[in-house]
């Protein structure tokens, strides 16, 4: 199947959704982004600073672009001129950093905090107490160039599906409930982007907003 073709698919699988498709275009060349963006793709997810910023250069100005991977506070700087959603946010830090750099370029930047649902101790993320302490903090309430949209989750890298569904199903419980935050003019939970290629079914049965899927649409992915 071509890119084009399998674009189509996941359009159709995500009819009747309220879910929105992240093309991963990580590792991946120009042209392959351009023949997605093409099929109509507009959102695109990549995990390091300096590919995206690479790419952003080479590819139309309407492309949304997403930093899905983990962020370190001194990278910022390079994509707060133009990035889109910032999906990683694990911690206050973090959020401060971005918050700085996004008054440097007079914009609000939109941010998803990153929760830690997965057995596995190498994800990042904050827990619920993390989260709830984060939130009511007086730093964030503060803070006038991010705004808070939703959360992000991984769940464990299993073949056991009632193991990630579970772990889905912890995440939207943690995010209907952090609605009740308040109202905060930086804060306003409206996203849930969880799932990726290998269990984005699961991710937008247990109400996920946008799914990451690279190598589905891309195929398999070359790290040299």
């Amino acid at each position: 199947m071509s890119i084009k073709e399998k674009l189509r698919d996941f359009q159709s699988q995500l009819e009747g959704t309220s879910c929105k498709l992240i093309a991963v275009s990580k590792t991946k060349p120009v042209e392959m982004i351009r023949e997605a963006y093409e099929a109509g793709i507009r959102r695109f997810g990549e995990n390091k600073v300096q590919e995206l910023t690479d790419k952003h250069v080479h590819l139309a100005d309407d492309i949304e672009w997403h930093m899905i991977g983990h962020l370190q506070r001194n990278k910022v700087k390079y994509i707060a001129p133009f990035v889109s959603l910032i999906h990683a946010v694990d911690s206050l830090r973090l959020l401060k950093e971005i918050n700085k750099q996004g008054q440097k370029n007079q914009r609000i930047i939109n941010c998803l905090l990153q929760i830690h649902i997965a057995q596995e101790e190498t994800k990042f993320g904050l827990s619920r107490e993390e989260l709830e302490e984060l939130l009511k903090s007086e730093d964030f309430k503060g803070m006038k160039n991010i705004k808070v949209i939703g959360l992000m989750g991984m769940a464990t890298n299993t073949a056991d599906q009632d193991q990630v569904r579970k772990e889905f199903r912890n995440l939207k419980n943690i995010f209907e409930d952090s609605k009740v935050q308040g109202d905060l003019p930086n804060f306003c939970m409206k996203e849930l982007s969880m799932g990726m290629s290998g269990d984005y079914q699961i991710a937008i049965e247990e109400g996920s907003t946008m799914i990451r899927v690279g190598s589905a649409i891309f195929g398999a992915r070359n790290y040299q």
